[in-house]
């Protein structure tokens, strides 16, 4: 335990649930578009978030971690307006996720046509756990770098994803490793955790091994 579980982060706003956490979840969703704005955005609520969302930011922190600010950023407060001028449109929904935590928000991004989804909950003290990216569950909270490798699941894929690490990149410590999968040879997602933070070519050298998709790296927010 940090002093930050305690007193909470440096932020913005009423609530480190509600708009701390938020931003943070919404982080997470800019960090998958790779840091771009997207043209729109749909964000479900759930529990908590649901009804007290407006009276405590959360809707416009959501919106300022979608657009990649932080918890302290002082555009929380005009995180609507600046989301209009930048051209991303937004949507708020309320509804009972099954088997979610009480403060959780679904946000799907879109480009054009094409979609994705993360979901995750704030669970106190600004901290935040992703648990669903496109359909697929995953257990991360962002408090340690995060590499996100997107594969399909075949025969040895994880094996050169480790040895890749560990051959060209022997400083680079896994503290936590997840795997989810669609079915058997379907499309799987690596959840890796690392101690600090990885060279910028290991992304780029991940996205070559065969039958990886993507990979992309979600810095210790």
């Amino acid at each position: 335990m940090n002093v930050f579980d305690i007193i909470g982060p440096v932020m913005i706003g009423p609530s480190s649930s509600h708009t701390a956490g938020a931003v943070r979840i919404g982080r997470v969703a800019n960090k998958l578009a790779m840091g771009k704005i997207p043209d729109r955005v749909e964000i479900t609520l759930s529990g908590s978030f649901a009804e007290t969302y407006k009276g405590h930011g959360t809707d416009r922190a959501l919106l300022a971690g979608i657009m990649g600010y932080h918890s302290y950023s002082p555009e929380i407060r005009d995180a609507m307006k600046i989301a209009d001028e930048k051209g991303m449109g937004y949507k708020f929904i309320t509804e009972n996720l099954k088997d979610a935590h009480p403060n959780t928000a679904r946000i799907k991004v879109f480009f054009g046509a094409a979609e994705s989804v993360v979901q995750g909950a704030s669970v106190g003290g600004g901290n935040i756990i992703v648990t669903e990216i496109n359909g697929m569950k995953v257990h991360f909270t962002g408090e340690n770098n995060t590499l996100l490798i997107m594969h399909r699941d075949m025969p040895g894929v994880i094996a050169n994803v480790t040895n890749l690490m560990h051959s060209k990149y022997e400083g680079l410590n896994i503290s936590s490793f997840n795997l989810t999968r669609e079915k058997k040879g379907g499309d799987a997602i690596m959840t890796v955790e690392v101690d600090s933070l990885p060279p910028e070519e290991l992304i780029g050298n991940l996205c070559k091994i065969e039958n990886v998709m993507n990979a992309i790296l979600i810095r210790k927010l």
